[in-house]
């Protein structure tokens, strides 16, 4: 039974992060978004935060010394605990392994360890994973590595390798930033087929996208995760490392299937490429992408783009050409506030719906 697994899966969490608060809720590792200020916001909150890969990996060592200053100072004692007690920091951090070298962030994990490495994004699939997990486990036992999957036959891949994740992370199509490209399976559909497809491995799931507030929360829990991960929702983050532009266009942006668009065209226009074909990031709609639908060709539509980077926080908005990568739930976000308060609300929220629908339950028997 599924509802048995879930419970040693939410074991096996309070166990390794013991200052988890349930029901767990997760910051995503944005690419340079997530830093340590939100991360160890959310772990003080009793959410598991995790820092985003870094821009250059050698901002990622000083991006964990920065955790370990803030977590010494959280007014979460079972944080701080945690830290005194096993020299782990209460934060994670992630990776896209296809543009990372693996050496150097052995490196940059050398001196603030991280109780968690997200990886994401190989180029080599499964043997690539492979790779990276082992020679995590080689800095450190402790850190437990986490392996986001966006298919079946990705999950199945990692629960049955030869060095398998401890927890992996399920996404479903709804998410932002990099998902799959072409063959993404809503949340709702691919959770239960993955969680039934792993259950012999005993690895714990997360289930991500589309996930922005205490709704999707106990959606999540109800298809039988031991937590959700957010990302969009945190992007309306005091904590976050985001541009005002950039958060401004978040609250204003409703109607995903209408207002969002899966592409690589923002990627090219910023100089990134070289992606694994089977990733593609969903952005907000602007000037870049209807141009170029309208046959703008490539050349002009950089220079344009180049220009607008120019202009500051005008460079984001239904009028600007920069990219705006958010999920499928960013009509669910619509103000600004601290990380604690967004895990506490969405922590909260979740707990009401249960109780709601056990009395409901309760009275109709």
């Amino acid at each position: 039974m599924w509802a048995a697994r879930q419970r040693h899966h939410l074991a096996f969490l309070a166990q390794s992060y013991k200052w988890l608060k349930a029901p767990y809720i997760i910051g995503a590792p944005m690419r340079v978004l997530a830093g340590p200020e939100l991360a160890v916001e959310i772990s003080t909150a009793g959410g598991l935060g995790f820092i985003g890969p870094p821009a250059k990996i050698g901002d990622a060592a000083a991006d964990l010394a920065k955790a370990a200053q803030l977590a010494q100072t959280s007014t979460s004692t079972a944080v701080q605990g945690a830290l005194a007690s096993s020299g782990i920091l209460p934060v994670g951090i992630g990776f896209q392994t296809w543009t990372t070298d693996l050496n150097e962030v052995v490196k940059a994990l050398q001196q603030n360890k991280p109780c968690a490495v997200w990886l994401f994004a190989p180029k080599r699939g499964q043997e690539e994973l492979n790779e990276w997990t082992l020679a995590l486990r080689k800095v450190e036992p402790k850190i437990q590595v986490w392996i986001q999957v966006g298919t079946l036959a990705e999950a199945i891949a990692a629960s049955t390798s030869a060095s398998p994740p401890d927890v992996l992370v399920v996404q479903g199509a709804e998410a932002g930033g990099h998902g799959r490209a072409h063959d993404g399976v809503g949340l709702q559909a691919l959770f239960p087929e993955v969680s039934d497809a792993t259950r012999d491995s005993g690895i714990p799931l997360i289930a991500a996208g589309g996930i922005a507030d205490g709704r999707g929360l106990a959606a999540a829990l109800s298809l039988g995760a031991a937590g959700a991960a957010m990302g969009t929702r945190f992007l309306a983050a005091k904590e976050t490392r985001i541009s005002k532009g950039y958060q401004n266009e978040v609250l204003r942006a409703n109607d995903s299937a209408q207002s969002t668009v899966r592409t690589h065209l923002y990627n090219h226009l910023r100089g990134t490429f070289g992606w694994p074909e089977q990733f593609a990031p969903r952005t907000v709609i602007n000037k870049s992408w209807n141009e170029h639908q309208n046959g703008v060709p490539f050349e002009e539509l950089k220079v344009r783009h180049d220009e607008a980077t120019k202009a500051g926080d005008a460079a984001w908005g239904p009028e600007g050409r920069t990219a705006t990568y958010v999920g499928a739930a960013v009509g669910l976000v619509h103000d600004v506030k601290p990380a604690a308060i967004i895990t506490d609300e969405t922590r909260n929220e979740a707990k009401t719906i249960f109780t709601s629908l056990s009395n409901f339950l309760g009275d109709n028997q």
